[in-house]
């Protein structure tokens, strides 16, 4: 069984291009605004709209906090000054420290690392209400089909032109727009505790997971891929568990039906058009 994420660079990129052009035009708004990390995901939409866009509609915010890794920091600053992205940078941790005074109860790592994703969310929706922009997400499919994002923080966007690219298929992506080599190869964190990385917290390595998850998009079944990576069943079963139970975030709530026709169910918004 062949597992090899495929990849066409060039015809992502005019894919992903004509996608943000014709969404942003058809809202209405002429400007995105969008949270940048120092990771190669925020660094590659980055690249991506100011191409598309323009430099002058197209704004950075880099919100680092006391956690936030030295090098995401500096990474930061690297793709800021290559590209000369419009951009600003706030410094999260008061607002983190007054809404962790405020909980009812006290938070724990990950509640407290939810709570930094949420402030974000606040900070860039504020900022896309007071210039008429559309907040431009950078997640990409392998965090979305397991739900490693936080729910209203950084999964909450107006578009999220990455959200079908795998995470291994981004550093080809990101290698092909010139992304600074270094922003590529480190290892990815959201630096919501310090140490923290991602492949830590999933518990397998991005290339693994994204074979995964490639089987189950071709509906292989999971004694199939556990044979074809040379991995446990319960591996597989984990992370399509993971998909299964993290559904939740991918939807709008649930509306009981009660008419001919249900908001989120069965009346379909019509697709933007272009």
């Amino acid at each position: 069984m062949n597992l090899e994420l495929p990849i066409n660079n060039k015809e992502t990129e005019i894919v992903i291009k004509d996608f943000i052009k014709t969404y942003v035009s058809n809202s209405g708004c002429q400007n995105v605004v969008i949270g940048l990390s120092g990771g190669v995901d925020s660094a590659t939409v980055a690249v991506l709209c100011q191409q598309v866009l323009g430099k002058s509609h197209t704004f950075c915010l880099f919100m680092p906090d006391e956690t936030t890794p030295l090098l995401d920091k500096k990474h930061a600053q690297l793709i800021i000054q290559k590209y000369r992205l419009y951009s600003k940078t706030v410094d999260i941790t008061p607002v983190v420290h007054f809404l962790v005074s405020q909980c009812i109860k006290k938070p724990d790592r990950f509640a407290r690392a939810n709570l930094k994703a949420r402030a974000r969310m606040i900070l860039l929706f504020e900022y896309a209400n007071m210039t008429k922009s559309l907040v431009c997400g950078t997640s990409n499919k392998s965090e979305i089909l397991i739900g490693y994002f936080t729910k209203y923080g950084d999964g909450a966007a107006d578009l999220q032109p990455i959200g079908d690219v795998y995470k291994t298929q981004i550093y080809a992506l990101a290698k092909h727009l010139g992304i600074p080599k270094p922003i590529i190869k480190k290892p990815p964190t959201a630096g919501l505790w310090v140490g923290q990385t991602d492949e830590n917290e999933i518990g397998l390595d991005y290339l693994t997971l994204d074979k995964i998850l490639f089987g189950l998009e071709q509906k292989r079944t999971i004694p199939d891929i556990a044979k074809a990576l040379s991995l446990r069943k319960k591996t597989v079963e984990r992370i399509h568990r993971m998909r299964v139970i993290s559904q939740h975030k991918r939807r709008l709530p649930l509306i009981p039906k009660l008419s001919l026709r249900t908001p989120g169910l069965d009346w379909r918004d019509p697709i933007q058009e272009g």
